[in-house]
């Protein structure tokens, strides 16, 4: 394995770890309630409690980061794309919060930037980058 695809993998693996720990807090806190989120924010939603909001956080969010994980460390070739499925749940997560909730928050803002940066790299680790870069093809000979 290169350098390249070393340090991609490295730090998929911090960035994933850093989501889990993330929707697991997450979850923690929205279902036994010491996260300072006030339930008038649920007014007009599907929820009338952060109870299945922190379910489907810990469950969906954090599993599909447990997915990437065990695929990583297992060396299976569906690594990477569960790891670009992974970023782009923590993307949409993040996209249905800012739409049902009142106001922007910081985290979200570090939230969103993770599952970009966590589906770029697998999206990287898949191939997506030409190396080198600015490397050429060689011309097809004809055969005239």
């Amino acid at each position: 394995m290169d350098i390249y695809t070393r340090s991609l993998r490295i730090v998929l693996a911090v960035v994933a770890w850093f989501n889990l720990l993330s929707a697991v807090l997450g979850m923690l806190g929205l279902t036994i309630g010491f996260l300072p989120i006030p339930v008038e924010w649920l007014d007009g939603s599907a929820f009338t409690s952060y109870l299945w909001p922190g379910v489907i956080l810990g469950v969906v969010v954090g599993g599909v980061q447990v997915l990437a994980l065990v695929a990583q460390y297992g060396r299976w070739r569906l690594a990477a794309g569960l790891h670009a499925a992974a970023g782009l749940v923590m993307i949409g997560w993040v996209f249905i919060e800012v739409a049902m909730l009142p106001g922007f928050v910081l985290l979200q803002g570090i939230y969103f930037a993770t599952g970009v940066l966590q589906t770029v790299l697998a999206v990287l680790l898949l191939g997506a980058w030409p190396r080198p870069f600015l490397g050429r093809d060689r011309p097809v000979d004809s055969g005239s």
